[in-house]
């Protein structure tokens, strides 16, 4: 498991990573993750970006379990809150907060609203990535606190931290605290432990690579005869295919 006290990006990468949306970072992840490409890493089920106009969050898991529809369990942690918070805290930012509703598919409650998202961001926390509900949208948005969830809801029931700095499953995803984390208004990328390092300059190799061969290809079709173009569009994929295999040993997915 990824020691959450040891992020493996400097602020300045993380920045960049920033100016990228989330399936560009992925097409330079798979270039060079160890990982099958097609089943691990992302979310598997669908997504709701809440804050889209804030564009991607970049940051290292927390993680946090809640069941609003418990109201017992404020009872049996009386401390839960405090103790979640200094955990919170511990840990070098920015993060994301990765919060599994143990409800679901039942959803009664949000652990987010106003407060809480003000209280996260006095801890270094950028946003959260949920499977269950948020509420107070807008305040949170004017705060600058991204969300991406099921849906909304009203109230927050019982929410409160039951569990936290555990591995948590949202959205058919298993993230564990400590990853990078790197999400817009597509899903999120849950970088797998060591493979932190090269990201971005894999991703920005290939958003080049894509400029530089099929994309200029395409964009010049204009005017051209069918067959030549199908022949421009057909030598650009080599191309594309043989940088990708000169850097990542791999051709890419337009070859």
């Amino acid at each position: 498991m990824p020691d959450p006290a040891m992020p493996t990006l400097d602020h300045a990468d993380l920045l960049q990573l920033r100016r990228w949306n989330t399936p560009t970072i992925y097409n330079g992840w798979e270039q060079m993750t160890r990982h099958d490409a097609a089943a691990d890493g992302f979310n598997l089920e669908p997504t709701t970006d809440f804050m889209p106009q804030m564009g991607p969050m970049v940051g290292y898991a927390v993680t946090v379990q809640s069941r609003p529809s418990d109201p017992a369990q404020a009872e049996a942690s009386p401390n839960a809150w405090v103790d979640y918070r200094a955990y919170v805290a511990s840990v070098p930012g920015p993060k994301v907060v990765v919060l599994q509703d143990l409800d679901k598919p039942g959803c009664v409650g949000s652990f987010w609203g106003e407060v809480n998202a003000s209280v996260h961001m006095a801890l270094g926390c950028v946003g959260t990535i949920t499977d269950g509900a948020v509420r107070d949208v807008d305040e949170m948005t004017a705060a600058g606190f991204k969300a991406l969830a099921r849906r909304m809801c009203v109230g927050h029931a019982h929410a409160g931290p039951v569990s936290w700095g555990v591995d948590v499953e949202v959205f058919g995803r298993t993230v564990r605290p400590g990853q990078l984390i790197h999400a817009d208004k597509h899903g999120f990328l849950a970088v797998p432990s060591g493979e932190e390092n090269g990201l971005l300059d894999a991703a920005v190799f290939m958003d080049r690579n894509e400029c530089e061969t099929l994309i200029a290809a395409a964009r010049s079709a204009t005017g051209k005869a069918t067959e030549k173009v199908l022949a421009e569009l057909d030598e650009a994929a080599q191309r594309f295919g043989a940088a990708a295999a000169r850097r990542f040993r791999r051709r890419g997915e337009w070859s």
